[in-house]
């Protein structure tokens, strides 16, 4: 008995297909693919706006064709022996000049030459008079129009311009015809745009798609591991966009890989640094001990150099301790409320004289101003503008630091005026980095960094307003109290 079930599919011959319509589809959907697809329906639109006016054109020179034939057929008429041509000879002309009637007008008379009358629907078209939007038109209606109809033509015969000639023909001829120039031109436009497509793909293959690709997966490696590098891109000599966005790719992979030496480093120092101010705090904890017996000594010579020995292992303690706190991953989230301007700064310098050394103190800041701040980081800010300023005046006879305030554009600006020698130019531009050299004796660089950070995490900011031989202004920019 035979088996009438349809034999299996092939599971290797499904997942082929399978395999096949997805690289297929990927191809499509990529890049070249979706830029050859582009072209070739560009170039197809280009052609299909170039087709309706030649089709128009077309149909215009064959109506033309056919009216200069019965033309030259009712003058052979004319010409003919007998004052009446036979029906056989009728047909003769009209089937040689493919028309079914010729007529002309001249004078005002119309006067039917060759043909009788027409069984059908007839259609007008007047060659002496039409625009290009009908005769396009005309030539669409042509392409879809019903079988049996007629086309009564009117002319102007180029040997006798006084006169019209008007010709009956039967569409059915045109429209093969028409038909027959439609197909020509849409494979001539099938093969001119894959030729195009294909070119202009190629082309931007090499010029710019194959370019991009190396420069997508040189991303994606160097993305990877950043810091191998064998990942490295290698720009080409290329002098266009290409060429400068791989030299782009390429100093940006250098300033990257630069930067996580850096960080290596940095990473590094940070922990010697740790070691080092652990170890040192513990010297000086010992040293200051000492320093503070000798400043106690009934010797007035050996009192002032304890003195000056314990302000100088403060400057050390303080060192050590601003470096570990600048090397915090982060501070602490500020938690703003509304603080008195004027005991803030009272405060903070009760504090930075207790450890500097007290001078002229003169706080002008109205007592009803308040600021809205975190009172630590406040505290902190202050501080650290103080000892930076009383150490610009350190040993003057006549050290002067002035606070005063004002309020702008909602905010309120403290100003701090010390009368130290200035802040030199070449100073100035990195005053806020940390670590940098700020001109005065026994800074350590930090304090002006970490006061900027502060307040720019309350929303406000630290900057320098002026310096001259006469002295420094900074000034302190925060937020006003919803009261003040």
């Amino acid at each position: 008995m035979m088996d009438s079930r349809p034999p299996p599919v092939r599971i290797g011959t499904v997942q082929r297909s399978r395999a096949a319509l997805s690289a297929v589809r990927r191809a499509a959907t990529s890049l070249p693919g979706k830029l050859l697809g582009l072209t070739v329906g560009f170039v197809l639109l280009a052609e299909i706006l170039i087709f309706l006016p030649s089709a128009a054109a077309f149909r215009t020179e064959w109506l033309q064709d056919r009216a200069q034939s019965a033309h030259l057929a009712a003058i052979a008429a004319e010409n003919a022996a007998g004052a009446m041509p036979s029906e056989d000879m009728v047909m003769e002309l009209l089937d040689g000049a493919d028309v079914v009637a010729v007529g002309r007008v001249y004078g005002g008379v119309n006067e039917l030459v060759l043909g009788g009358d027409v069984q059908g629907e007839l259609v007008r078209a007047d060659l002496t008079d039409t625009s290009l939007f009908e005769s396009i038109r005309a030539a669409c209606a042509t392409l879809l129009a019903p079988r049996g109809r007629f086309i009564n033509i009117w002319a102007m015969p180029e040997t006798r311009p006084d006169e019209r000639i008007s010709v009956i023909v039967r569409e059915e001829p045109l429209r093969e015809a028409l038909i027959a120039f439609s197909l020509r031109i849409a494979g001539l436009s099938i093969f001119i745009s894959l030729v195009t497509g294909s070119l202009i793909y190629v082309s931007l293959l090499y010029l710019l798609v194959r370019p991009m690709r190396r420069l997508a997966r040189a991303m994606t490696a160097f993305q990877e591991d950043p810091a191998d590098p064998a990942r490295n891109y290698i720009a080409s000599a290329r002098s266009d966009e290409i060429g400068d966005s791989e030299r782009a790719l390429a100093a940006m992979q250098a300033d990257v890989q630069m930067a996580f030496r850096q960080r290596e480093h940095l990473a590094a120092l940070g922990g010697a640094v740790a070691k080092i101010n652990h170890d040192l705090r513990n010297v000086l904890s010992s040293a200051q001990l000492i320093s503070d017996r000798l400043a106690a000594n009934s010797d007035a010579r050996v009192a002032a150099m304890g003195a000056r020995l314990v302000r100088a292992i403060d400057r050390g303690v303080r060192l050590c301790t601003e470096t570990l706190e600048y090397g915090r991953s982060r501070e602490r989230e500020a938690e703003p409320v509304e603080v008195c301007l004027r005991d803030a700064a009272d405060d903070a310098a009760g504090d930075a004289f207790a450890a500097l050394g007290p001078v002229d103190w003169r706080n002008t800041i109205a007592a009803d101003i308040r600021v809205s701040a975190d009172p630590d980081h406040l505290h902190r800010i202050f501080l650290n503008l103080f000892r930076n300023s009383l150490q610009a005046m350190d040993s003057q006879p006549d050290a002067c630091l002035r606070v005063s305030a004002r309020e702008e554009d909602g905010r309120v600006v403290t100003e701090i005026h010390d009368i130290g020698p200035g802040i030199p130019a070449r100073v100035r531009e990195t005053l806020f980095q940390p670590f940098s050299v700020t001109g005065s004796s026994g800074g350590t660089g930090l304090g002006l960094s970490i006061a900027r950070e502060l307040a720019r995490a309350l929303g406000g900011d630290v900057s320098l307003a002026r310096s001259n031989d006469s002295g420094s202004v900074f000034e302190l920019a925060l937020r006003r109290g919803a009261s003040g």
